[in-house]
């Protein structure tokens, strides 16, 4: 890609991939790579960020590249953590904080500079670090400070480097994205000229190159991940991609048809397989969560393996794949992030499968993908539809998994769906769905005494499934989408709403 590039040295924090996404907003081509594989060819870069990290300065395994093809030679921003390296490892000094400064804070200082021009004093910063400033740096300048941080932001004189102790890629730092573009535009002169536009144009033309007259097959699954990929494959390939939309018997109810009728009229050529009891069958008496995950990305491989020897020369198998489903397997691209969980369609193939892999989406965002869909003209229904889990209600039914079960969690889904899109809140809300718990509850029913399950409603708000809080719901909903699916399904017999917020907790319970 011809863009102006911003790279982000990673260390290990997960706000890592929120810097990525704050300078995406700025229409700002950037890269995260790892803080120990800085990338050779670093006049390709117009500016660089240092991340925040969960280590400290101050230990003996303290994360230490080497920026002297960097540091004075690029415009060069240190975020936290990064803030803290600059300081300490030259001539600054770095201790431990008398209490731990997390959370919000104000400015309550801020020196006049280009650096903070449209911030005024009192704007709101978020904070998250154990480790404080207590010297700045040799030829430090002090730009900004809180009311416990004096050294919440510095310069140093003679180069364009520049540090803040706060987050401005999180919400809740207020101004952080007029900083960054400060930091980017103004003082680095980055260009802002990666859109939604230029990536379809560029990805198309790369595709073309990479994948010339080979045929390609894609797993489709109704989701927007899954049909952007389709569009623009189709658009470099045409005829010569084969997409393959399989009922793993984890689906939500009627969408197997009702998804083989959405892509009519989409100009792809789309085939249905039902191995839902190929999958029901791999699954049975597995109740680990990463178990279950692993099974059922074996099982996609092997149907797509079986559904690809049926098509004469394929070569290549295309994914969905997007950034937070790499960084959250491990960690973006290799770098030292903690592994939350697997994702079925990251990890690679098995030696069996002569496939290779393209995935035209593996840098982008979500909210990302749903704007690249909408430059391509793709219907606002479809771009609109919340996220689902690529092993489905698989990673939704707790324990082991039976048709039984998976009938249940059908009915009660598409209770709770069908709800929210009569009463108005699908669209204010960014993923929901319910999952049936492990356990039995005692309750009555016509003066009989029940032991049946009990199933959990989510709905969270987000942008890019990073970060999530949940979604205040209206009583009157809650107590209506209650009543109709202890009614309505069997085997039901209580309903909880889980309200807890990504971090600590998951968007999705395994």
């Amino acid at each position: 890609m011809q863009h102006n590039k911003v790279l982000i040295l990673d260390f290990g924090s997960q706000y890592t991939q929120l810097i990525a996404r704050r300078v995406r907003e700025l229409n700002i081509y950037c890269e995260i790579h790892p803080f120990n594989k800085v990338p050779e060819d670093i006049d390709g870069y117009k500016a660089v960020i240092l991340s925040g990290s969960p280590s400290s300065v101050r230990s003996e395994e303290v994360p230490h590249p080497d920026l002297s093809n960097i540091r004075a030679k690029k415009p060069l921003l240190g975020v936290c953590y990064g803030a803290q390296y600059l300081a300490h490892f030259s001539g600054g000094e770095v201790a431990p904080s008398n209490t731990r400064e997390y959370g919000r804070a104000n400015l309550s200082f801020i020196k006049e500079d280009e650096f903070f021009e449209g911030v005024s004093e009192g704007s709101q910063v978020w904070m998250s670090h154990s480790d404080t400033i207590k010297h700045l740096p040799t030829n430090g300048v002090l730009l900004a400070s809180t009311h416990d941080v004096e050294n919440a932001a510095y310069k140093i004189e003679g180069e364009t480097t520049y540090a803040i102790q706060f987050h401005p890629e999180v919400y809740h730092s207020m101004d952080g994205k007029r900083i960054l573009e400060n930091f980017l535009v103004q003082i680095a002169g980055v260009n802002q000229d990666w859109t939604p536009q230029s990536f379809v144009e560029e990805t198309v033309e790369e595709l073309k190159e990479k994948l010339g007259n080979d045929k390609v097959v894609l797993g489709l699954s109704g989701g927007v991940d899954s049909s952007v990929a389709a569009m623009l494959l189709n658009k470099a390939i045409g005829e010569n991609l084969y997409c393959i939309f399989v009922n793993n018997g984890l689906l939500r109810k009627n969408e197997f048809q009702d998804v083989l009728e959405q892509y009519k009229g989409m100009g792809l050529n789309v085939k249905g397989v039902d191995a839902s009891a190929r999958f029901l069958d791999a699954l049975k008496g597995e109740s680990d969560p990463e178990g279950k995950r692993k099974i059922i990305g074996r099982v996609f491989i092997e149907v797509f393996d079986d559904e690809a020897h049926a098509i004469s020369d394929v070569k290549w198998l295309a994914q969905g794949t997007i950034y937070p489903d790499v960084i959250e397997s491990v960690s973006a691209t290799g770098g030292p992030s903690a592994t939350i969980k697997s994702h079925h369609n990251v990890g690679g193939l098995p030696d069996f499968m002569k496939l290779k892999v393209v995935e035209p989406l593996k840098l982008l965002f979500k909210d990302e993908v749903r704007r690249v869909g909408a430059s391509m003209g793709m219907s606002p229904n479809l771009l609109g539809r919340h996220p689902f889990p690529g092993p489905g209600l698989g990673i939704r039914i707790l324990g082991d998994i039976t048709a039984e079960k998976v009938r249940i969690l059908q009915e009660v889904d598409a209770i709770f769906i069908s709800n929210l899109k009569s009463w108005g809140l699908y669209d204010s809300v960014w993923q929901a769905g319910a999952m049936l718990l492990p356990v039995n509850s005692v309750g009555v029913m016509g003066d009989e005494r029940t032991y049946e399950k009990c199933v959990a409603l989510r709905a969270v708000e987000s942008t890019d499934g990073m970060t999530a809080d949940w979604v205040n719901l209206p009583y009157e909903f809650l107590q209506k989408t209650s009543n109709e699916i202890i009614n309505k399904v069997k085997g039901v017999n209580r309903v909880v709403y889980d309200i807890s917020s990504k971090p600590p907790a998951t968007i999705e319970w395994e």
